[in-house]
């Protein structure tokens, strides 16, 4: 059986949290995690650290698959849409270096590493301590990078991935049988 390496990428114009991990039939495997900053600067200047940062884990870990985080609605118009553009060059940076790129709402993260989709941070950073077996727990950007990954992983490696027409609410519909 191969392993399949996924990044799993939360979006954000100051902080970007990133997470690659391998998944071996059902079992994962920790590869690393981290954040890319983008420091001070314009916007334009900002988002290019940002798709230089995704472009150079790419080409340093080789993922076959990215998981990225979607935007919410924030309260704040302008921080929607920064974050909005920060996600964009986040997403053409994984497009361009090959990787297949899958979506997942925060909700879903949650409900697929936690059990429960309002799960706050320190429960998704300890759920993937303890998914991943790592000897420390990852910052929150990282953690909820890799609980991106690993919700991909498990939505990938379920029975019923390849026959899902849609989802709702973090769930797989699946159509019913064939009658032949």
């Amino acid at each position: 059986m191969t392993a399949v390496r996924i990044l799993g990428l939360d979006p954000g114009l100051r902080i970007t949290g990133f997470g690659v991990i391998e998944r071996h039939g059902t079992r994962f495997a920790y590869v690393a995690s981290g954040c890319i900053r983008s420091g001070e600067g314009t916007l334009p200047e900002r988002l290019a650290t940002l798709f230089r940062g995704v472009d150079e884990l790419i080409a340093t870990y080789r993922p076959t698959e990215a998981a990225v985080e979607k935007v919410f609605v924030n309260l704040n118009p302008q921080s929607t849409l920064l974050l909005g553009q920060a996600r964009g060059a986040v997403l053409c940076a994984a497009l361009l270096g090959g990787t297949a790129v899958h979506e997942y709402t925060a909700l879903q993260v949650k409900q697929a590493v936690v059990g429960y989709g309002k799960a706050d941070k320190v429960q998704v950073q300890e759920m993937v301590t303890r998914l991943l077996g790592l000897d420390a727990t990852p910052g929150p950007d990282a953690a909820d990078a890799l609980a991106c990954a690993i919700c991909h992983a498990h939505q990938s490696t379920h029975p019923y991935a390849a026959q899902a027409v849609r989802r709702r609410g973090g769930r797989l519909l699946v159509p019913p049988p064939s009658r032949r």
